[in-house]
């Protein structure tokens, strides 16, 4: 493996799991094949999947293209062989874990900072009942402050150890997929019995009450600060 085709399995990952995003989110707003999952009672708004897709695709033509080119110049710092088999969990959820912890506090801050609140995190929060592709339906520089979480989280394990590109790649596949599915507004009988894991629910009553449960991958931090509804 080298630069070019870290790149481009970065770019590959990205595009793939928002394909599926994009197909999700058509057949939630086009159909009632998971209207008995949904949340919230609302109905959504004629025309919102195409008046969304301007900025989501900006953000997400930007987020590739980032990511693209910071796997190619990270390259370096890769490991690219297959590890022990403990490397990649224990990776994964560190990087998970860090990431974790900066969006609670970037993300709080965003709704305690008035100006923030109004002039750039109030557009994400247009999505009142949010479907999938609203997770990128953002101020663009919302969303690369948050992306810091996850630097922050792999230039952690660095320090320690080189990054495993697996890591990396699973790393940024669990975490696009679980941020369009908890702004998917349906409660999933499967997915919504993983222990641990933030649900559908808290952050979709994020988005209903504009207050409270500002985690994202994991509940405990909103548990511990007691800004759990």
């Amino acid at each position: 493996m080298d630069a070019t085709t870290a790149a481009i399995g970065t770019a590959l990952l990205l595009i793939g799991s928002n394909t599926f995003g994009f197909l999700y989110s058509y057949v939630v707003l086009n159909s009632n094949l998971f209207a008995k999952y949904r949340i919230q009672s609302k109905s959504y708004k004629k025309g919102l999947f195409w008046s969304r897709m301007p900025l989501f695709l900006f953000n997400l033509i930007t987020l590739i293209s980032l990511s693209a080119f910071g796997a190619y110049y990270m390259f370096d710092f890769f490991e690219t062989s297959w590890p022990a088999w403990w490397v990649i969990p224990v990776q994964v959820l560190a990087a998970f874990i860090l990431d974790d912890i900066w969006f609670y506090a970037y993300h709080r801050y965003l709704h305690e900072n008035k100006f923030l609140l109004k002039n750039i995190h109030s557009i994400h929060h247009r999505a009142t009942t949010p479907f999938p592709l609203e997770y990128l339906y953002a101020h663009p520089l919302e969303w690369m402050i948050g992306a810091l979480g996850p630097v922050i989280g792999f230039g952690a394990i660095i320090l320690v150890m080189p990054i495993n590109i697996y890591a990396f790649w699973i790393f940024g596949l669990l975490r696009n997929l679980h941020e369009i599915h908890i702004h998917s507004d349906l409660e999933l009988p499967v997915l919504s019995k993983i222990p641990f894991i933030s649900k559908t629910r808290h952050h979709d009553d994020h988005h209903a009450k504009l207050t409270g449960n500002y985690s994202s991958t994991f509940p405990w931090m909103d548990k511990l600060f007691k800004t759990d509804f």
